[in-house]
């Protein structure tokens, strides 16, 4: 076993040398007094290192660059809440964090419909200490255009949750007792369907009602020989889904629309997990509140600049909107009164009234037919050739003179002599007592700019010396300029010739014009 000896004293010697070597500079020890450095200066140096890292790493009392940050393996909860505004964002990032993260689900029409929910969900976190809450109505032309998919999100994101299909007045009325609740009715339009055969009065006064923090509904509680009436709070946060079309104009004017539309095949959203949303929106939730109820006080005190036209029931809901975005800053005053703008000014007025259409497609007629004055024989026939018009079947009749002037009476426009051609007819003036004008300056908005209305003219229409100018007057070929009201409307070439003049000269109507319609 020679072989095997002489490997294993090998093996010794190179162990003992590496035993030798200094453990600072790894030369020998040889003569050292020390079992681990081969002078006193090695082991100084050596010392001196150890003890600053040592330093940097004594159990984290101070930072080390090379060591991730990590959470503590035990909670800190024993240490108690954090400082108050130990962790502050602003509000437009939380404001931002929200609008993203309703994108991720949601492809909405238009860049000013996610800003809109966002300030509407931080209005709810404060709705207690606001005069009036905006109704949220989402609607669509057909269904599966993403409107529940709102609902579904914005649970996660409002105040104190409430989704619902069907509820009754009552429930709600009970609900509501302890303070406000973000109500979310899904199928809205089924609950205001006529042809559902239902009472839905008393839901539609609660919601009609409870867009402001004073309002309350009296009901009598108990049994016959114990009533007492008892009047419940109605006031809160309330979204509203459904086909569009179904939805109570009282509602409505009390509401910001959002019209959404089926998702184009080019347009991706993420798929809806429930759990996973609801936990991903927890910490935007949580920010959001915290947020809104920094500025609550501020809010609750504005009075902030809104866009020109935006003025009575508009300025009032939009008033708590607009504030938040103040208070939020960056680019979100300036985002909020573009989005206002867009719901309020360009959208123009929702569900017009049959009188409010009506006395918009007659100031389109006269304007058109350039005149202060018409027959009711040539009024009604103007209002038949309107392609996208109602007038044709009203009920299944078309209108007529009797139906006309029963509609305009409750404008105070009522139907005066006209003479035409020598002759006294009944029809209808711009001027005068009981003319148009006045029922035109007060529910319709002003005319475009470019358009133009009659102006009076004498009272016999026909004139000695203008024959030729009524033979041919300028209105079979008349382009109508049209208002809020009336967009888009087209009118056929006129195959006879109206018996009307023609005015030369045209100017406004009525000087002083009110912008918006009376409140219902």
């Amino acid at each position: 076993m020679p072989d095997l000896t002489e490997a294993l004293s090998a093996i010794d010697a190179v162990i003992a040398d590496d035993q030798r070597a200094c453990v600072e500079c790894g030369g020998s020890r040889d003569g050292s007094p020390s079992d681990e450095f081969c002078s006193e200066a090695c082991q100084t140096t050596w010392t001196t290192r150890q003890a600053a890292i040592k330093h940097t790493e004594d159990n984290g009392s101070a930072p080390n660059s090379d060591v991730p940050e990590v959470a503590p393996a035990r909670p800190l909860t024993w240490l108690g809440p954090a400082p108050a505004n130990a962790f502050v964002k602003s509000g437009h990032e939380v404001l931002d964090a929200v609008v993203a993260f309703v994108s991720r689900f949601s492809a909405f029409p238009n860049e000013h419909c996610a800003p809109t929910l966002a300030l509407w969900y931080a209005h709810t976190h404060i709705a207690d200490r606001l005069y009036v809450t905006p109704r949220l109505i989402l609607d669509s032309a057909e269904p599966g255009s993403g409107k529940t998919r709102v609902l579904e999100v914005g649970q996660y994101l409002v105040a104190k949750p409430e989704m619902t299909i069907s509820i009754t007045p009552a429930a709600v009325f009970r609900m509501l007792v302890e303070g406000p609740i973000t109500l979310l009715f899904d199928e809205i339009d089924a609950v205001f369907n006529p042809k559902t055969g239902g009472n839905n009065e008393d839901l539609r006064a609660l919601l009609n009602a409870g867009y402001k923090r004073t309002a309350t509904v009296a009901r009598c509680v108990g049994d016959a020989k114990s009533m007492n009436v008892t009047r419940f709070p109605v006031y809160a946060p309330v979204a509203l889904a459904g086909i569009a079309g179904g939805m109570p104009a009282t509602i409505t004017t009390r509401a910001v629309t959002i019209h959404m539309r089926k998702r184009r095949h080019d347009e991706l959203v993420e798929e809806f997990i429930e759990e996973d949303v609801e936990r991903e929106a927890a910490p935007v939730s949580a920010d959001l509140e915290a947020w809104a109820q920094r500025v609550a006080d501020d809010v609750a005190r504005a009075r902030p600049e809104r866009p020109d036209g935006v003025r009575d029931r508009a300025a009032e809901i939009w008033r708590p909107l607009l504030a938040l975005a103040d208070s939020a800053g960056g680019h979100w005053p300036e985002t909020a009164r573009k989005a206002c703008r867009h719901f309020v000014v360009d959208a123009g007025p929702q569900n017009v009234s049959t009188g409010v259409r009506l006395l918009a497609d007659i100031r389109d007629v006269f304007t058109a037919q350039k005149t202060d004055r018409m027959t009711t024989a040539d009024l009604i026939r103007e209002l038949h050739a309107i392609e996208d018009g109602p007038w044709t079947d009203l009920q299944g009749k078309p209108l007529d003179s009797r139906r006309l002037a029963k509609e305009l009476d409750r404008y105070s426009v009522r139907p005066k002599d006209v003479k035409v051609n020598g002759k006294a007819l009944k029809g209808y003036r711009v001027d005068g007592d009981g003319g148009l004008s006045d029922a035109w300056s007060r529910y319709l908005p002003p005319p475009d700019a470019g358009a133009t209305s009659a102006t009076p003219a004498t009272d016999q229409v026909t004139q000695p010396g203008d024959s030729e100018r009524v033979a041919q007057p300028d209105a079979t070929s008349a382009t109508r300029t049209h208002g809020q009201v009336a967009d888009s409307r087209g009118r056929p070439e006129l195959s006879a010739t109206p018996e009307t003049s023609a005015v030369a000269d045209v100017a406004p109507v009525a000087d002083n014009t009110s912008d918006s319609a009376g409140e219902a």
